[in-house]
């Protein structure tokens, strides 16, 4: 088999592939049901959305909940930034689903209305013709917004509560809007952070909490596990603060607040509360890595804290009622999945990974590592990759495949090396060895490690190169005059910045679906650093670093990119032209943000860029 077979293999085991014009059920469908409705509690209702109003229907009968809605203002929609219009085209689907969620006893629906008039419109160029979105830049003052709506399915009674901005996806659907103890509660990210309750018969607002400070105030450091704040049917409410420098939970009531959670470590998802007790995951308290998750309990005093797996290993939890389904593992011990109850006993072994194909594949685990930050004192983590069969006595070209967000981990403490890893992995049975790693200014460490980013797009890759160097002066073979780099997304920006920064460490890159500058991309991107100032965000700005370039440089987006819009590659590209520097560029024309259906066509075009440029 040859290397190319080989890491088509590694990347078809990864993560399935969508052939063009093909349909597939996307991962969250549940088969039996149907993705585009949302079943009620008691399941004799369901909701969808229709010609951009909310229907429900009941016992085969259909009938509109809402009937005001239009094209600006579309009643349980995302925004245009998060359509994923073709992405959802290939699965066959019309669009995302509803953004609503039931009442427990099914007899209302929390859904909001989607405000999009007066934005700017961007163009995107298809093979079939021109398609449209609704974007606004940063710094403008018609934004996405979305009013909160609150549904009595019996009488049709509409409550319309508070109008917030959504510049990235539904807060529904990011779980920023949930029901509890009789009421919709919401946060809301304007002027540090705060949690509101909806009354769903008045639609009276009032704030329940509100936390301000310097830096990022959030609910959590993770955001795709949703916030860390839970309210009780007491409506006392559990919250998230990272007020004494770690991200701990605080229990607030009408007569005060107290610290639930202490210590040098973080609460990373709050499993379940019940009982005058929590259950939680937390990061920090193995030793040997900091990134691995650990379920812990605490009562809600405070009291009697126990670390319910102390195995040192990483776990990724499922919660049920009366236990929760746990997958142990690290990145070179595979992954069991057991069935335990609340206080940790073992019920059940569920299965375990079998890895003898992957290992039949010339693979091997990568490396774990630690090594000091730019600033020679704090720890930063990372991975490394060993080229198929590996010789210490040869020297290899290196490669670091690389993500900058600040609310996203690139490399996983857990064996699955995560959606940026596959990539990495097939990089690897290619013949180089490949780098990851997470620097200051990204998620799961405290809070002056997180928020080293804060208003700072680049924060982070001065680490990437002193990891570099201190790796290799222990390996000597890495070869250091052969370093590479490539990523897509906020992989694509820290691509090009790096070569742009440190163009005597990264002399090869292939930059993917990034973004060039963020003065002209969506609030949604640079909200993600805080308050937008014009003057940072050109100060990180690609566009106007080009000619700084002086490696080897592949540009490649989709044409029907709807996240980061193509015209961020063009910008960059007109100006590599003005300033006379060579580069490749790739358009895939009918392609998304993460190259849907075209995943082969371009790794195999990244692939040979980087083994040309860099005598692999």
């Amino acid at each position: 088999m040859s290397t190319y077979e080989t890491a088509e293999r590694l990347l078809a085991a990864n993560r399935p592939n969508l052939v063009r014009g093909a349909t597939a059920v996307p991962p969250w469908a549940d088969p039996p049901g149907n993705p585009m409705e949302i079943a009620s509690p008691d399941g004799k209702h369901v909701v969808f959305r229709r010609d951009c109003n909310l229907w429900i229907r009941t016992d085969g009968q259909e009938r509109p909940l809402t009937t005001d809605g239009d094209v600006d203002h579309d009643y349980g929609a995302n925004p245009d930034y998060y359509m994923y219009a073709a992405i959802f085209t290939k699965m066959g689907l019309p669009h995302a689903p509803p953004a609503a969620v039931w009442s427990p006893d099914s007899t209302k629906v929390l859904t909001h209305r989607t405000i999009q008039e007066g934005l700017r419109l961007k163009y995107l160029l298809s093979p079939d013709g021109l398609r449209s979105k609704r974007s606004a830049l940063p710094g403008d003052e018609a934004v996405q917004l979305a009013e909160f709506v609150v549904i009595d399915v019996s009488s049709g009674a509409v409550v319309r509560g508070d109008t917030v901005p959504m510049p990235m996806m539904s807060p529904i659907q990011m779980k920023w809007a949930w029901w509890a103890a009789g009421a919709v509660y919401y946060l809301s990210a304007k002027d540090g952070l705060s949690l509101r309750r909806l009354d769903p018969a008045t639609g009276e607002v009032r704030t329940v909490v509100h936390e301000t400070g310097a830096g990022r105030i959030l609910p959590g450091q993770h955001l795709t596990l949703g916030p860390a704040v839970h309210v009780l049917p007491s409506g006392e409410v559990l919250w998230y603060s990272e007020r004494d420098g770690c991200g701990h939970l605080y229990l607030y009531s009408d007569s005060g607040s107290s610290q639930v959670t202490s210590g040098p470590w973080q609460v990373k998802q709050i499993l379940r509360v019940a009982d005058g007790v929590v259950h939680f995951l937390a990061v920090g308290l193995v030793s040997d890595d900091p990134y691995r998750g650990t379920v812990c309990r605490v009562g809600l005093d405070g009291s009697d804290f126990t670390v319910v797996t102390d195995d040192g290993l990483d776990h990724v939890v499922f919660p049920g009622d009366a236990g929760f389904l746990d997958t142990a593992c690290t990145t070179d011990t595979p992954p069991v999945h057991v069935l335990r109850s609340w206080d940790g006993e073992v019920l059940e072994e569920v299965g375990r990974a079998d890895i003898s194909g992957l290992v039949e594949t010339g693979w091997s685990p990568p490396e774990r590592f630690c090594v000091k930050s730019a600033d020679g004192s704090t720890d930063v983590y990372g991975v490394l990759y060993r080229p198929h069969g590996f010789d210490p006595r040869l020297r290899y070209p290196v490669v670091e495949h690389t993500y900058l967000n600040p609310f996203v981990i690139r490399v996983s403490a857990a064996f699955d090396a995560g959606w940026h890893g596959y990539a990495a992995e097939a990089l690897a049975a290619l013949g180089f060895v490949v780098l990851a790693v997470d620097g200051r200014g990204t998620p799961g460490r405290d809070r002056a490690f997180f928020n080293a980013s804060y208003q700072d797009m680049s924060a982070g890759l001065d680490d990437h190169v002193a990891a570099l160097r201190q790796l290799a002066a222990t390996r000597p073979w890495m070869d250091l005059d052969r370093v590479g780099i490539c990523g897509i997304s906020g992989g694509g920006f820290a691509t090009v910045r790096a070569m742009l920064d440190y163009p005597d460490v990264y002399k090869v890159g292939v930059a993917l679906s990034g973004v060039h500058d963020f003065r002209y991309t969506d609030p949604a991107i640079t909200d993600m650093y805080g308050p937008y100032v014009a003057a940072l965000a050109g100060l990180h700005s690609n566009v106007d670093a080009a000619e700084r370039l002086a490696g080897k440089l592949m540009l490649v987006h989709g044409g029907l990119d709807d996240q980061v819009s193509p015209d961020q590659t063009y910008r960059l590209a007109e100006a590599l032209i003005a300033a006379g520097k060579d580069f490749e560029m790739l358009i895939v024309p009918g392609s998304d943000h993460v190259f849907t259906g075209y995943e082969t066509y371009v790794h195999r075009r990244t692939w040979d860029f980087l083994i040309r440029h860099l005598n692999a």
